[in-house]
């Protein structure tokens, strides 16, 4: 399916299956690498499982800021891959194109997100069942729409963790966006009234490539900084978290059970 004349080049879809640059015919499948993949955002989380031996080198993606290191863990008899994504959608993207490529399957991405609702506390676990597309990215691989939603099973799947784990949590809609220096009161007092919770910078073109490539896809975040009141609200203690990494686990938990 295509959509050739739509006036602005971000709408004008093709649909055609293959494009110039295939990752399949440029990286090869890794035997044995885990089916299932976490994507932390948070590099302290990845330094500190490395630190605890935790954390065992597959393969490295290639990448014009350097590799970008795939690694190995087990949970509960499980082997978990587990990469950082980079951030923004392009980068993202790339990277989970390239893992999908890997032979890796079933996703969950966990990280940081602006808080679009001030009632909603620092370190809020929200999971996004859709997502507004004011990225770029996804309109490459799907046709264009105001919104994507994440997998309903999946969603539940997430959901079933979290209140296994007793962790109170929201469903809801995030906002991705491509720009944010350009967060301003008038959007933001539009995706709010759209039903948005969060702001981040990747969930829309995830769920776009997942949707796209035939794998499972979730994520889980954490509401960090506010940006819902008439300034910025940084909400920066200063203080160590152990937030990212209890989000972390949460993620292994929901991928294995994918």
């Amino acid at each position: 399916m295509s959509n050739m004349n739509a006036g602005y080049p971000i709408l004008e879809f093709d649909g055609s299956r293959e494009a110039v640059i295939e990752p399949s015919k440029i990286m090869k499948p890794v035997p044995g690498i885990p089916e299932h993949c976490v994507l932390p955002i948070y590099d302290t989380v990845i330094e500190a499982l490395r630190t605890r031996n935790l954390l065992s080198h597959i393969t490295s993606l290639v990448t014009p800021m350097g590799p970008m290191p795939v690694y190995r863990m087990t949970h509960k008899g499980t082997d978990v891959a587990v990469a950082h994504p980079g951030l923004g959608a392009p980068f993202a993207v790339g990277i989970l194109e390239g893992l999908i490529a890997l032979g890796c399957r079933k996703f969950i991405a966990c990280g940081s997100a602006g808080g679009l609702d001030s009632t909603l506390a620092v370190n809020t676990v929200v999971v996004p069942n859709r997502a507004v597309r004011d990225e770029g990215t996804s309109y490459h691989y799907m046709p264009p729409d105001r919104e994507i939603g994440t997998d309903p099973a999946v969603v539940a799947i997430i959901e079933s963790v979290l209140k296994a784990c007793a962790v109170k949590y929201h469903i809801g809609k995030t906002w991705t966006t491509d720009a944010f220096y350009r967060e301003t009161r008038n959007q933001i007092a539009r995706r709010r009234a759209e039903g948005c919770l969060t702001v981040e910078m990747e969930c829309a073109a995830f769920l776009a490539v997942a949707a796209f490539r035939r794998v499972r896809f979730g994520q889980l975040l954490g509401t960090a900084d506010d940006v819902s009141g008439e300034e910025w609200n940084s909400r920066q203690t200063g203080e160590f978290s152990s937030f990212p990494e209890r989000l972390f686990w949460l993620s292994v938990v929901a991928c294995v059970k994918l």
